[in-house]
């Protein structure tokens, strides 16, 4: 169907939670003949549904889940010669991409609405290996949490817990123990840019939105439309002083912290002892090297947003 609207969701996202909205979406959309539904069924299928969605003349899309539903849709947008929009309803953990991009993803009537008057922004996306992300790119301690909430251990300990309390519990949990990491960070061009002197950090994040893990605003300067990539950097502290990052971090004053530098570049190249794992939007991956370049793609996603002024 060319021009029409097709709607990729993911039932399973926030811990099923994108079943009940996809129910939702039905409704909403039950007498409009131009949408098209298509569900995952197994991990990526985001990106081939999507793929498929653009080969057969889609004038929009909708993604159904968080933010990695969002961005494995997005690949597949940014993978293509054509590109139409992209819009975000919500149905996961953090949902971090829709608060920082200004879309109205927790209300569907609203986002039919969007669609229809073609209200739209074009936004920066980060890229890291020939894979995509939304939000962020995190190293360290950011993985650590992530691993945990994915061990059976921690899934005991996690049961009965929804949306970003998740993520803060298994940080609180990690929060002790973490040892840190080696990394060299060199980057852009300017006075501003950082040493590439290897040194000990207990987590780093390369951001190209302002939220993440559903409860912190992690990059607050961080602009989708700058051009640029925020990288958040922690020096190690004792677990007092941890405890109290990770809770400034909840609204942003983390980064007035003696123990945080701030960097704001359009590209940041990453140099480790091993091959390091890596969060992207929420899921994790093992660096094919361990010299990595983490780069903003400049104004290369369109997305279904209020304009930001």
């Amino acid at each position: 169907m060319e021009d029409a609207i097709f709607v990729i969701a993911n039932p399973a996202a926030g811990g099923g939670r994108g079943a009940k909205v996809l129910d939702d979406v039905l409704r909403a959309t039950s007498s409009r003949r131009d949408v098209v539904v298509r569900m995952t069924t197994g991990p990526g299928d985001e990106t081939k549904l999507a793929q498929r969605a653009v080969a057969r003349g889609a004038g929009a899309l909708i993604a159904v889940g968080g933010d990695g539903t969002w961005s494995k849709v997005a690949a597949a947008l940014l993978e293509s010669e054509r590109r139409p929009p992209l819009a975000l309803i919500a149905a996961g953990m953090g949902n971090d991409f829709a608060k920082t991009v200004g879309a109205p993803a927790r209300d569907i009537q609203r986002t039919l609405e969007l669609i229809d008057s073609g209200e739209t922004r074009r936004v920066d996306v980060g890229t890291v290996e020939g894979r995509f992300f939304l939000v962020c790119c995190g190293f360290g301690f950011d993985t650590a949490v992530l691993q945990r909430m994915q061990t059976v251990r921690g899934l005991r300990g996690l049961r009965g817990l929804r949306g970003s309390t998740r993520y803060v519990y298994a940080a609180l949990r990690e929060l002790p123990g973490y040892p840190g990491f080696e990394v060299s960070l060199a980057g852009g061009a300017g006075s501003e840019r950082p040493s590439d002197a290897p040194r000990r950090l207990l987590l780093l994040v390369i951001a190209n939105a302002q939220h993440y893990g559903g409860a912190f605003k992690i990059a607050p300067n961080a602009d989708l439309s700058d051009g640029l990539l925020d990288a958040i950097a922690l020096a190690p502290r004792g677990t007092l002083a941890r405890a109290g990052l990770l809770l400034s971090a909840t609204r942003g004053a983390h980064v007035r912290s003696p123990a945080v530098t701030e960097y704001q570049q359009p590209w940041f190249d990453l140099k480790f002892a091993a091959q390091p794992m890596y969060n992207l939007d929420g899921d994790l991956y093992q660096a094919r090297s361990r010299i990595l370049r983490v780069e903003c793609l400049p104004a290369a996603l369109e997305v279904f947003a209020h304009a930001v002024g």
